[in-house]
C-alpha cells in the first residue's frame, strides 16, 4: 500500500474534521448517549440515529447545520470482527449534516475538499460511487469536481439509495471510496474488492418521500447525511494494513499481548484474531458501562454481557490465566477520554463492573469447557459433526454458558451447533414460564381492532375526577362483541371517557363501579388496549347495554392506597440513587393496592445498614410534606431539567412531569399523592437478586403497613406462645433450636454413611472379573447421595483395577447414581462423568463428574434396575473389548 503524505492521529482526525465543519457553520454538537431515545433499537448503530425524528419531520431542528462525532455499536456482525480488516463492534462515525439548507452539489464539494485538500488524499487514489439513477451526481462529480468518468461507479439500490424504512423520507448516496493500488489502472476497477478498495465516507441526499406504494415524490425540505468512518480514514492516513493496527485500537491490543507475554507481530494469525477481538470490544466495554448500561441477561445488558464475556474468553485463548480486563481497559479509557471525559470521570465504575463479570465468567468458564470438552469428544467418537440442541441447551440453561461460545468453540473442533434444537429447546422454557403465568384474553384486543373505526379512544379523567359520566361504546362477553348483557355475566367494557387509571407504569388498574337504569357492576380490573380502556367487571344487577349512559366511579380508597405506593416508589429510586448509588437505575416496578415493588440496576445487595439509612431517608421527606408539583412539558425539555426516565419506556413528544422539588422528579403517567405527608410512613419488607446485576425491593406505605404490622404481630405472639418465651427472646430460643437440629442432623448422617459402609462389604460376592478388571455394579437401598459416593469410593479401593457402579433410590421419585472408575478403565476409553451421565437419561435426569468420580440423579425410579443392567452391559462390553 502507498503511504500517504500526511499522517495524522485518530484524535487529530476527528478534530480536523469537526473544525472543518465547523469553519463552514455547522453547530458542533457532543456525541449522543450510546442507549438513544428511538425506542425501535436497542443501542446507538449510526451517526444520523440523533437527528432521525428531524428527517422524519417529528422534530423541529435548532440549527440548519451540524457536525458531530458520534460513538456507535453494532454486533450484527460480530463473527467477523478480528477477521475482517475493518468490522468493528464499536466506531466513530464523523458526520455533516443539512437539514433543509445545502444540498448535493455543496456537500460533495466540500466532502472533496476536505478529502483532497485537507487530508491529503491524492485524486488519483480516490473511486466515487453514485445511485445509478442519480444524473446530476454524476454530472456533479464529473463536471465540477473533475472526477474522471472511469472512475465514477453507479452502483444499485442496495449500495448507494437510503432509506429509514418501507416508507417516508428517503435518497440517492455517493460514496468516496480509497484506492490501493491506483497503478492497477481504470479498466478492472471493482469496488467489491477490499483488498483494493476501501469505502470510508458516503454522503446521503435525502430528497424524496416514499409512500405505500413505493412511489416516490420531492422532499419540500432536502436534507444532508454524511457518515465518515474515523477508524478506516485513520487506517489510511496512518498507512496500517487494518483498522485495528492504528492508534484508535492497537494500544490495546498491545496491552493484552503484553499481559498475556506474546509479541504481536511474531504470533500466527488465529492469535492476531483474538487480540483484535479484545481490542475492539474492550472499546465497547468502556463506552457502554460509561453511558450507564450494566451487564444482565436481557437488551442492551446482554449485549454488554456478551461482549464482556467474548472479550475474556479470547484472552483465554492467548494465554491469559486470571483477570485482566481492566488492565486493558486502562488503556481504552486514555485513548479517548479526550474527546469523551465521562470515561475518566466513569473510571471506577467501569472497573467494578469489569471485574465483577469478569470473576463472574470465568467461574462459568471452567465449568462449562469441562463439560463442552466430553460432549466435543463424544460426539467425534461417535462420527458426527454436530453438537445437539440439547447439549447446546443444557450448558446454556445449567452452567450460564453462552450458545455463542458453543458454536464458537464447536467451529474451531470443526462442528456445527444445532441452532434449530436449541431454539426448540429455549422454546419449551419459555412456554413452561408462560404456562406459569396468568394470560390476557387476546380477542379482546382483536374485538376492539374490528370496532376501532367507529368508536372513539377513551378520554382519561381519572387525574383530576373520582367519578364521571359517560357512554358505553363497547360491550364484551368473553372477549366477543355484544349489544347487551345480564346479571352474572363477566364483561369488559369501553367507555368514552372514564376516571378509572388502565393499568400501565408498574401501575394496577383501578377497582370500582359503573351503575345506571337499574344496572350495576363491580370492576375488578382496568387494562389499555392501543387508546382503549377496557374495564373488566362483573354485572351484579340489571342489564347492561351498548349505548347506556351511566356513571364511572372509582373506589377511593384503593385509588388513595396505589397512589401513596406510587409516590413512595418514587422516593424509594430518589434515596436509593442519594445512598447506594447515583448511577442506579429502574429496571421494573409494581404499584398495588396492599405494596410496591421496585427492581433496580444494581451490581451488589444493598446493606441492612444502607436499607435502613434509605427508609429513614424517605419517612423524613414524608414528613417535611413536600408538595407534588405536575406539569406537561416538552420532553427534551423535562430531560434537561433532570427528570429521571425510564430506559426502555416510549414517551411522545410532551411528557408528564411529576416532580416534588427537591426530592424526586421522574416522567410518569401514574396517579400520585398531591403531598408526600399523605403517604404517611414507608416499610422496607425486602431487598433481594432477582436477575445478575438485577435487585428488588419490596415495601408498603400508608394504610398497608397497619396489616402489615398486624400479621407481623400475629406470627410473633404466636411463636412465643409455642415456645413458651417473650417476644424479644424469639431470636435466641431459635438459634438454639438450630445448633440442636445441626447437631442432630450431622449425627444421622454419620450414622447413615457408617450403616451404609456396613452394608457395601455384602456387594462384594457381586463383584464380576473380567481378565485384569473386577465389575461391581449394584442397588443399595435407601442410601443418600454423599453416602453413596463414600461407598463407591471405598469399594473401588479394595478392587484396585476396576469399576464400580450404585444405584439408591433414597427418597421418592429420587434416584442417585455413582460411578467410580480405575485409571486403567480410563484408559480404555471411558470416563465417569460421560458414562453415569447417559445411565441416569434413562431414570429421566442426567449428570457428570469427573473421569475416575461422577454423580447423576433421576426421577423415575422405576427405571433404576433398567439402568443399572444398561451399565453393566456397557461395562463388561468395553472391558472385555
Amino acid at each position: 500500500m502507498s503511504v500517504n503524505p500526511q499522517y495524522l492521529s485518530g484524535n487529530e482526525i476527528r478534530k480536523t474534521f469537526l473544525d472543518f465543519y465547523a469553519q463552514r457553520g455547522h453547530q458542533v454538537l457532543p456525541s449522543a448517549s450510546l442507549v438513544p431515545e428511538d425506542p425501535t433499537v436497542l443501542l446507538t448503530i449510526a451517526g444520523m440515529l440523533p437527528f432521525k425524528p428531524i428527517f422524519l419531520g417529528q422534530r423541529t431542528p435548532e440549527f440548519k447545520r451540524a457536525t458531530t462525532s458520534q460513538k456507535c455499536i453494532r454486533t450484527n456482525d460480530i463473527e467477523n470482527v478480528g477477521r475482517t480488516k475493518r468490522h468493528h463492534t464499536f466506531f466513530e462515525m464523523l458526520g455533516n449534516f443539512s437539514f433543509g439548507d445545502y444540498f448535493k452539489e455543496q456537500a460533495i464539494a466540500w466532502g472533496w475538499e476536505l478529502v483532497t485538500k485537507v487530508f491529503n488524499l491524492p485524486p488519483e487514489h480516490l473511486v466515487v460511487s453514485v445511485f445509478r439513477e442519480d444524473d446530476e451526481a454524476f454530472a456533479i462529480w464529473r463536471d465540477k469536481i473533475g472526477v474522471l468518468e472511469a472512475r465514477i461507479k453507479r452502483l444499485g439500490e442496495d449500495d448507494n439509495f437510503w432509506n429509514s424504512g418501507p416508507t417516508g423520507p428517503c435518497g440517492p448516496c455517493s460514496e468516496f471510496y480509497y484506492d490501493f493500488h491506483p497503478e492497477r489502472g481504470d479498466d478492472s476497477i471493482d469496488l467489491e474488492d477490499d483488498t483494493r478498495f476501501i469505502e470510508f465516507y458516503n454522503l446521503v441526499f435525502m430528497q424524496y418521500n416514499r409512500d405505500a406504494s413505493g412511489n416516490l415524490t420531492p422532499l419540500a425540505n432536502k436534507n444532508i447525511d454524511t457518515g465518515m468512518g474515523l477508524e478506516r480514514m485513520a487506517q489510511i492516513l496512518q498507512g496500517v494494513p487494518n483498522n485495528y493496527e492504528t492508534d484508535l485500537v492497537f494500544p490495546i491490543i498491545k496491552k493484552a499481548a503484553e499481559i498475556a507475554g506474546i509479541d504481536y507481530t511474531k504470533v500466527d494469525e488465529e492469535t492476531k484474531v483474538s487480540l483484535k477481538v479484545i481490542g475492539d470490544h474492550i472499546r465497547s466495554i468502556v463506552h457502554m458501562i460509561a453511558d450507564e448500561i450494566r451487564a444482565s441477561n436481557v437488551g442492551r445488558g446482554y449485549v454488554l454481557r456478551r461482549l464482556i464475556r467474548r472479550a475474556v474468553r479470547h484472552g483465554r485463548l492467548v494465554g491469559i490465566q486470571g483477570e485482566f480486563t481492566t488492565q486493558v481497559a486502562e488503556v481504552a479509557i486514555a485513548l479517548s477520554e479526550e474527546a469523551y471525559p465521562n470515561l475518566r470521570q466513569r473510571e471506577a465504575a467501569i472497573k467494578a463492573e469489569l471485574q465483577r463479570e469478569e470473576s463472574r465468567f470465568l467461574k462459568t468458564l471452567e465449568r462449562g469447557e469441562e463439560l463442552l470438552e466430553e460432549i466435543i469428544a463424544e460426539v467425534k467418537s461417535q462420527g458426527k459433526t454436530q453438537i445437539s440442541g440439547e447439549s447446546a441447551f443444557t450448558l446454556y440453561d445449567t452452567y450460564g454458558f453462552p450458545v455463542e461460545l458453543t458454536s464458537e468453540i464447536a467451529a474451531e473442533n470443526n462442528l456445527t451447533v444445532d441452532e434449530e434444537g436449541f431454539e426448540v429447546e429455549m422454546e419449551k422454557q419459555k412456554q413452561r414460564g408462560r404456562d406459569a403465568h396468568e394470560t390476557i384474553d387476546l380477542t379482546v384486543q382483536g374485538s376492539l381492532d374490528q370496532l376501532a373505526e367507529h368508536i372513539h379512544v377513551t378520554e382519561f379523567l381519572g387525574y383530576t375526577q373520582s367519578a364521571a359520566t359517560s357512554k358505553v361504546e363497547v360491550l364484551l362477553v368473553g372477549g366477543v362483541s355484544q349489544e347487551e348483557a345480564e346479571a352474572g355475566t363477566e364483561v369488559q367494557i369501553v367507555l368514552d371517557q372514564t376516571p378509572f387509571y388502565a393499568e400501565s407504569g408498574g401501575q394496577i388498574g383501578d377497582r370500582g363501579y359503573i351503575s345506571g337504569d337499574g344496572v350495576l357492576v363491580t370492576i375488578h380490573d382496568v387494562k389499555k388496549e392501543s387508546d382503549f380502556f377496557v374495564h373488566f367487571g362483573r354485572i351484579e344487577r340489571g342489564t347492561l347495554r351498548v349505548g347506556d349512559e351511566v356513571l364511572a366511579q372509582i373506589d377511593p380508597a384503593c385509588r388513595r392506597r396505589v397512589q401513596a405506593n406510587h409516590t413512595a416508589t418514587h422516593l424509594l429510586q430518589a434515596a436509593l440513587k442519594k445512598v447506594v448509588d447515583e448511577g442506579i437505575s429502574q429496571a421494573g416496578s409494581l404499584v398495588s393496592f396492599d405494596r410496591l415493588r421496585f427492581d433496580f440496576n444494581c451490581p451488589r445487595p444493598v446493606t441492612p445498614e444502607e436499607l435502613q439509612q434509605v427508609e429513614e431517608v424517605i419517612n423524613l421527606w414524608i414528613g417535611e410534606a413536600h408538595s407534588a408539583k405536575v406539569e406537561i412539558l416538552p420532553l427534551a425539555e423535562a430531560k434537561a431539567r433532570g427528570a429521571v426516565a425510564m430506559f426502555g419506556e416510549k414517551y411522545g413528544e410532551q411528557v408528564r412531569v411529576i416532580d416534588f422539588p427537591g426530592v424526586s422528579m421522574e416522567l410518569c403517567g401514574g396517579t400520585h399523592v398531591s403531598n408526600t405527608s399523605e403517604i404517611g410512613v414507608f416499610k422496607i419488607i425486602s431487598e433481594s437478586g432477582v436477575a445478575s446485576g438485577v435487585r428488588r425491593i419490596e415495601a408498603v406505605s400508608g394504610a398497608a403497613i397497619l396489616e402489615y404490622l398486624n400479621v407481623r404481630d400475629k406470627v410473633v405472639k404466636d411463636l412465643s406462645d409455642r415456645f413458651k418465651v417473650k417476644p424479644e427472646e424469639l431470636p435466641d430460643r431459635i438459634t438454639i433450636l438450630q445448633n440442636e437440629l445441626k447437631t442432630a442432623q450431622k449425627e444421622l448422617e454419620t450414622l447413615k454413611s457408617q450403616l451404609a459402609i456396613a452394608k457395601s462389604d455384602s456387594l462384594l460376592d457381586k463383584v464380576e472379573v473380567v481378565g485384569e478388571f473386577k465389575i461391581l455394579v449394584a442397588k443399595m437401598e435407601d442410601v443418600d447421595p454423599e453416602s453413596l459416593k463414600t461407598v463407591a469410593e471405598r469399594l473401588l479401593q479394595k478392587l484396585g483395577n476396576g469399576a464400580v457402579v450404585l444405584g439408591s433410590v433414597p427418597e421418592a421419585d429420587k434416584v442417585s447414581l455413582v460411578a467410580a472408575f480405575s485409571s486403567e478403565v480410563n484408559q480404555k476409553g471411558l470416563q465417569a462423568g460421560k458414562f453415569v451421565g447417559a445411565i441416569a437419561k434413562i431414570c429421566g435426569g442426567g449428570g457428570g463428574g469427573r473421569p475416575n468420580l461422577a454423580q447423576a440423579g433421576g426421577r423415575d425410579a422405576s427405571k433404576l434396575p433398567e439402568a443399572l443392567e444398561t451399565a453393566k452391559a456397557e461395562l463388561l462390553k468395553v472391558v472385555s473389548g
